[in-house]
């Protein structure tokens, strides 16, 4: 490499510490929580509906709507577990 040219990408650029160490590991961590709290959401409000309304059937005409909710909610949820559950490899 030329003197004169400067490097792109260096250790000490914030590219490199936002690609390993403390920084990501809390994101991932962070990220995972969040997805953990987004399944808990979609299993309290399921219970919590069932337990006002006294009904566990979502595909009644009269409780359809909380189906909407809930589902994604458990859906993304579980996707996000399974993603972020594991350390990425290196």
């Amino acid at each position: 490499m030329n003197t004169h040219e400067k490097a792109i990408y260096t250790t000490n650029s914030l590219g490199a510490m936002m690609a390993e160490g403390e920084g990501s590991e809390f994101q991932r961590k962070a990220t995972l929580g969040f997805f953990v709290a987004l399944l808990a959401a979609g299993i309290l409000i399921y219970w919590g509906w069932g337990l006002m309304y006294g009904t566990w059937y979502p595909f009644d005409r009269d409780a359809i709507a909380i189906y909407t909710i809930y589902t994604p909610l458990i859906a993304f949820g579980v996707i996000g577990i399974l993603l972020f559950r594991k350390k990425p490899s290196r």
